[in-house]
């Protein structure tokens, strides 16, 4: 049976389509967990926009935020059976899962290599590689580096979080990481965090500022420790039997605008970062790590690597790519 999120995504999908069929020859239809105001927001705000211009109308956007459309895995099944054509979020090792070597704890040493990794010609071929129905246009910055917060004390060093009931994307290799650290591992889509803390069925969470802004998570969390321990890829994940009927320029048009628009959310994001921290400084008691407390993240983290690469994830000769990457622009 379906769900009722799946049932309302597929009634919307066709009251859109049909409203919108006198005006465009296409329709695409694209939900995420974030609200419009966040980086990815504005940047689909752009990407609705620049697309109906440059198409001359011939394609119709139509965005919804907020998980209005269901949870983020939700999304991505509707993506991928073409009941909407687009996403966005934390799924997009189902496409590729050499993205995860993204999310490699501690792969890069800041924005500007994380940058240059997303934008080297290594994340142009695993774009290229994307399957699973899926087609990836472009690849940015997942809206920025992750950082903890929880009801119980400061993260100083990795210690700190075993007891701590964490919770985690609702993914296997976010699910690894977490072991690797320690903590209770508990699985849960981002949109029931606000509720899980107020009823106090989880301690903390760990997502970059400007998540944690939006989703008002400062009014139920008491410590933030920027940990900067991970970020992520942000992949336009669009449904390929959906751009496959795209005519040539149309398709050239999807791809152009999808790469501007991630450029756009990385530099929201980026910009943004250090004045969602004093923001959040206002509600929420920060602290930063040490560079004995990095070095405990990394010596415990460090068995992951290797495990992506058992789990068939990625090659040895992946990983060395993607980190030469990240450096190239130095």
């Amino acid at each position: 049976m379906k769900s009722l999120t799946k049932i309302l995504a597929s009634a919307a999908s066709g009251v859109i389509c049909a409203s919108t069929a006198l005006a465009a020859d296409f329709t695409f239809t694209y939900g995420q967990s974030q609200p419009e105001s966040s980086s990815r927001g504005q940047s689909m705000v752009f990407f609705e926009k620049e697309v109906e211009a440059r198409s001359n109308g011939r394609i119709d956007v139509q965005n919804f935020f907020d998980n209005t459309l269901g949870t983020e895995q939700e999304m991505y099944d509707q993506m991928a059976t073409g009941i909407i054509q687009g996403t966005r979020g934390g799924f997009f090792a189902n496409a590729n899962p050499q993205f995860n070597i993204y999310l490699l704890p501690f792969l890069t040493a800041g924005w500007d290599e994380m940058r240059c990794l997303v934008g080297s010609d290594f994340t142009d071929s695993v774009e290229a590689a994307a399957g699973n129905g899926v087609h990836v246009p472009a690849t940015g910055v997942s809206q920025g580096f992750r950082m903890y917060t929880n009801n119980v004390r400061p993260i100083n060093q990795v210690s700190d979080l075993q007891g701590l009931k964490i919770r985690e994307p609702q993914t296997d290799f976010f699910i690894a990481v977490a072991e690797s650290m320690g903590s209770i591992v508990t699985p849960m889509a981002f949109s029931e965090l606000y509720q899980a803390f107020k009823t106090g069925v989880i301690d903390g969470q760990h997502n970059p500022p400007s998540n944690i802004w939006n989703a008002k998570l400062y009014e139920v969390q008491k410590y933030l420790s920027v940990t900067n321990h991970m970020t992520g890829p942000d992949p336009m994940l669009i449904n390929k039997a959906w751009y496959d009927s795209l005519p040539t320029d149309l398709q050239q048009i999807v791809d152009e605008v999808a790469d501007e628009a991630l450029k756009l959310n990385d530099e929201l994001a980026q910009a943004a970062e250090f004045k969602l921290l004093d923001e959040l400084g206002a509600h929420m008691e920060i602290n930063t790590l040490s560079a004995d407390g990095v070095a405990s993240f990394q010596a415990a983290v460090a068995p992951v690597y290797q495990a992506g690469i058992d789990a068939g994830h990625y090659s040895q000769a992946d990983l060395d790519a993607a980190m030469a990457a990240a450096k190239s622009c130095n």
